[in-house]
């Protein structure tokens, strides 16, 4: 059976909070893009290359594997950065790098950098899974593979022994949650087409988000789809058929979401995390999957279907705008200081009021993600029921919080 072995939980880290965030909800390893040559190019939220140094130090200290994303097609403009992010990979004991353009696979294999190989290849077969196991290690299949499909390259590679550089089997990666392309695992050219920004150079405008009118061109008659957004699917999620999944012998469940707000990736990864280990120690209900529904549901999504793996042909589309997350959060201010010995975090009020028993959020760089109710509140060392905008108040935290986080409230949406 495929659930005895080791699940690899991957976790998406578009800034530090979301990287602190994965690691707070079990990720067992975390991806993140370096300057422009990765698939969220346009994310205000990728690192840099001075930040290598950061990033590897707080992977190695929690015992996290980390991941370059270069994955984006190559000009030969790019291949002095590309060769930079690799040298420096390197020489930071970054883990391994996702690629899926030759130059990346060649130049990061010639270097001895691990090389996982990206979905934008769609491996759709296992020859094709031969022929990357001279480069990579780990390979994600193209998203549209049903889990039967998935389940003959797994036992395929164990028949016959496919083995990658490292001298182990190839191990089959797959995505697990989150926003999903109507194009063939992402290799789309709507963007480019209508704005000159193309989606495989990582700047994709997502005009498939949007509502359409449909125009009959014999006798000019227009509708407007009301309802559906007929080229915007749902998101992934997995969740209710994890078990399933797992008995594929996939040994790694990528989260997708570099774009998303690190309270997203907490709540995600935490929830993937217990179901696997739900899964591999028996304990996997209908019960247990309605709970972690229940709390992905609060965070952003569009709605949620299977994907392809249950062997549906075609994608169910959102019905609406944006999110259909069950709760949202309101900015309320800023952190000043933590008073260790009291267990007390300082806050300047900046946005809206707030009140004692509210559901509270802090996040940072460094903090990550701390989620908890108000139970104490104190403004000039009086205790309050209600803070105003532009007051400074002392609430008591469950960890340290640090100048410069950032203080919401969790409210319905």
């Amino acid at each position: 059976m495929g659930m005895k072995k080791q699940v690899e939980l991957l976790a998406p880290a578009g800034n530090f909070e979301s990287m602190m965030a994965a690691i707070q909800g079990g990720a067992d390893a975390v991806y993140f893009g370096i300057e422009q040559l990765n698939m969220r190019a346009r994310a205000t939220m990728n690192f840099t290359l001075d930040d290598l140094e950061a990033v590897s130090k707080l992977c190695q200290k929690h015992g996290v594997r980390s991941y370059i994303t270069l994955n984006t097609i190559l000009y030969n403009h790019d291949l002095s950065l590309m060769k930079r992010i690799v040298d420096e990979a390197i020489k930071h004991q970054i883990s391994a790098v996702i690629a899926s353009d030759q130059a990346v696979i060649n130049y990061a294999s010639s270097k001895g950098l691990p090389v996982h190989i990206s979905t934008q290849v769609n491996i759709s077969n296992i020859e094709t899974v031969k022929f990357y196991a001279h480069f990579a290690d780990v390979m994600v299949l193209a998203r549209e593979l049903s889990m039967v499909q998935m389940k003959e390259i797994t036992q395929a590679i164990e028949r016959e022994q496919i083995k990658g550089p490292s001298g182990e089997l190839v191990k089959i990666e797959v995505f697990a949650h989150g926003a999903l392309c109507m194009a063939i695992s992402g290799k789309c050219y709507l963007s480019l087409h209508t704005h000159n920004s193309s989606a495989n150079r990582g700047v994709c405008i997502q005009n498939c988000r949007r509502t359409y009118d449909v125009k009959d061109r014999d006798e000019g008659h227009e509708f407007h789809i009301e309802n559906e957004y007929i080229l915007s699917p749902k998101d992934l999620n997995t969740l209710p058929f994890l078990d399933q999944l797992l008995d594929t012998g996939v040994s790694v469940l990528k989260l997708e979401g570099r774009a998303r707000a690190p309270e997203y990736v907490k709540t995600v990864t935490k929830a993937y995390k217990e179901a696997i280990e739900a899964v591999q120690d028996g304990s996997f209900t209908q019960e247990k999957v309605d709970t972690w529904m229940a709390e992905v549901e609060k965070v952003y999504n569009r709605g949620f279907w299977g994907g392809y793996y249950l062997g549906k042909q075609l994608g169910e589309w959102s019905d609406s705008y944006g999110s259909k997350a069950t709760t949202k959060k309101v900015y309320l201010g800023k952190g000043v200081r933590f008073f260790p010995k009291l267990g007390v975090g300082e806050f300047k009020i900046e946005g809206h009021q707030f009140a004692k028993g509210d559901t509270l959020l802090v996040t940072g760089p460094t903090t990550g993600v701390l989620e908890f109710t108000a139970e104490e509140i104190r403004v000039e060392d009086q205790a309050v029921e209600t803070v105003a905008n532009g007051v400074s108040c002392s609430i008591r935290v469950p960890e340290k919080i640090r100048a410069s986080d950032k203080l919401y409230k969790i409210v319905a949406a």
